[in-house]
């Protein structure tokens, strides 16, 4: 969610801590700053809004120092306001958070009896007052950030930034991710690899619980018990971390056109020659469940794969939304498994579910874009996705990978199981292998779409229908268009029309129906057909069979590449998605970081 980085340098850091920000502008934020210390003297600079905002502030009002921390703030306790922007500071103290305190009104509380009074609205705050106090008490600024933690309740990725310490930084995670970065007699802190990759590429990612001490002479790392510990030292591609729009007017753009190219890579990774290539581990064999686990687009991506794993491996399928699993406490069969599926892999929601079935299912999976995040790490098997870096705060690419994968894991389930004969299987890895093909072909429908978007860019609501695979979809489709144009969309499963939402219907209510021409198409023609008796407008999605048999009627078609069954989802989210782009564009809302959200949600 909120980004953070820090650097112990040879040179001036401001410009460094405002690029590396500028990295981290993906991840949503309304607010931003940073620290320094200088001659041993600490200042800062905060302002509200884009990066920009801060950037014309430095250069009216520089700062100087070769040792400072910066974030850009994703406002969760207080407004965005300069205020409430990070870094906060307290007398000799200066802290970047991300997560929450959930603590924090009682540690108020504690504070106002030492005479602490907080001036701002945010729960960061109690942090740097906390840390003031027992300097104040007269222990080091280590000491003092050690007694702060054993105090703080939540989750947080923190950063420490001392007046008269221009070789010391004290960083600390829990539940939110955090890398110490190496350099030559220079050391870094950032909140993922995409924040490091312009300084270094030799990375350290803490553990849960742990906390560091960070000189330019290195890093002294401790476990949450206190104790020393080592963490392993790896080096990233930095070509794997380059955040360009490659001549696109926006990422969201890149990404739905970069799908038949990633989704090509998964392919080559997960089917190889005539079979399928996963962990050997992921035995479906004599599984009793399988629980589905994510939030958002991984939740319909999960929602999808439910029809799959049902019906290609007769294995009975539970999804759940992250932020409601662990509180409803389900039992969970032991002969099970559990799949996390999350973009970032950090998903505080989805991370929290993952912990809650350690110990009570057989394994323990992740779905996942970063190989090196939490969830990837906490799981017993990790199955990276091979997205590539996801910019857009609308996921689009993460989307269709997600369903590969999850389709692989469903095509190993129904052999295991006996469900998929070897002549079955075959057919079934030439409709996902045809898939980036069909892909380039549907991709080839944006100017159309872009026409159509004209006219939905005028409404004020618009529903999305599907049956099947097709209705999680729907759903899916519903959430970008909203997400980006904030335009009011709903998904239904095309049956549930007449119980209820066909009272929403007429001429002003656009109706977008996916609906490949497979074996429920005649029903969703049936339910379609009901919508255009009440005059309701209708936008058809189909391929040329099916628009051959239904379009009679319609307001506008697209027509799609035949596909067969089950795997026209991972086709029909192209026209979904350019949907939902041209539609924001028509309106001029900002498509890459929409208002309101956060690319990776880090807090419950």
């Amino acid at each position: 969610m909120c980004g953070i980085i820090g650097v112990l340098g040879t040179h001036e850091v401001a410009p460094l801590l405002v690029e590396s920000l500028k990295r981290l502008e993906y991840r949503g934020y309304d607010s931003a700053g940073i620290a320094t210390v200088n001659a041993g003297r600490l200042d800062r600079r905060r302002a509200v809004g884009k990066l920009v905002n801060l950037s014309d502030l430095l250069v009216h009002d520089p700062l100087a120092g070769k040792a400072g921390i910066g974030h850009t703030r994703w406002a969760t306790h207080g407004a965005a306001t300069t205020g409430n922007a990070h870094p906060h500071r307290s007398g000799p103290v200066a802290v970047v958070h991300n997560g929450i305190i959930e603590n924090f009104r009682e540690l108020r509380a504690e504070l106002s009896q030492a005479g602490l009074m907080p001036e701002t609205e945010t729960d960061t705050e109690t942090v740097v007052l906390l840390t003031r106090m027992f300097m104040d008490q007269g222990l080091p600024p280590r000491e003092a950030a050690v007694a702060t933690l054993a105090k703080l309740e939540g989750a947080f990725a923190l950063l420490w930034l001392f007046e008269g310490e221009d070789d010391l930084l004290i960083a600390a995670r829990k539940g939110s991710p955090l890398a110490i970065g190496h350099g030559t007699g220079e050391m870094f802190v950032g909140s993922d690899a995409i924040a490091l990759a312009p300084l270094t590429d030799r990375i350290t990612y803490l553990a849960e619980g742990d906390h560091a001490f960070v000189t330019r002479a290195g890093a002294e790392i401790f476990d949450a018990e206190g104790r020393r510990a080592n963490r392993e030292e790896v080096k990233i591609d930095l070509g794997q971390t380059r955040v360009e729009k490659a001549g696109y007017k926006h990422f969201m753009a890149k990404e739905i056109a970069e799908q038949p190219v990633v989704l090509g890579d998964a392919l080559r990774h997960y089917l190889q020659g005539d079979g399928l290539n996963l962990p050997a581990e992921l035995d479906f064999t004599n599984l009793d469940r399988l629980t589905l686990v994510a939030c958002g687009t991984a939740f319909y991506a999960c929602s999808v794969a439910k029809y799959w794993f049902e019906t290609l491996a007769g294995l009975p399928c539970e999804i759940d939304v992250a932020s409601e699993f662990r509180y409803r406490e389900p039992p969970l069969p032991r002969q099970s498994f559990a799949i996390f599926v999350s973009q970032s892999g950090e998903t505080a929601d989805t991370l929290a579910a993952l912990r809650y079935c350690h110990e009570k299912v057989s394994k323990t999976v992740a779905v996942v874009n970063v190989p090196t995040s939490s969830i990837a790490r906490e799981c017993d098997v990790a199955l990276p996705i091979l997205a590539g870096i996801e910019v857009g705060v609308a996921s689009t690419k993460a989307f269709t990978c997600q369903l590969l994968v999850l389709a692989a894991m469903a095509l190993k389930a129904g052999v295991d199981r006996g469900h998929i004969a070897p002549a079955a299987l075959a057919g079934h890895l030439a409709t996902l292998r045809a898939l980036p093909g069909l892909m380039n072909a549907a991709l080839g429908t944006s100017d159309q779409i872009e026409k159509l978007a004209e006219r939905l860019a005028e409404a004020q609501d618009i529903l999305f229908l599907g049956r099947g695979a097709m209705f999680p979809l729907a759903l899916e489709g519903a959430l970008k268009l909203k997400e980006i144009s904030y335009i009011h969309a709903e998904g239904y499963a095309s049956g549930e029309l007449k119980h209820g939402p066909i009272a929403l219907i007429d001429r002003q209510v656009p109706v977008i129906v996916l609906a490949p021409h497979d074996r429920l198409f005649d029903k969703t023609v049936s339910n379609m057909q009901e919508v255009m008796a009440r005059h309701g407008q209708v936008l058809l999605i189909s391929d040329g069979k099916g628009l051959a048999t239904a379009s009679e009627g319609t307001w506008a078609t697209l027509k799609m590449p035949e596909v067969a069954e089950p795997f026209a989802p991972i086709l029909y989210a192209l026209p979904a998605q350019l949907l939902a782009y041209h539609t924001a564009v028509a309106k001029g809302t900002d498509v890459d970081q929409p208002r309101n959200l956060a690319k990776s949600v880090t807090v419950e």
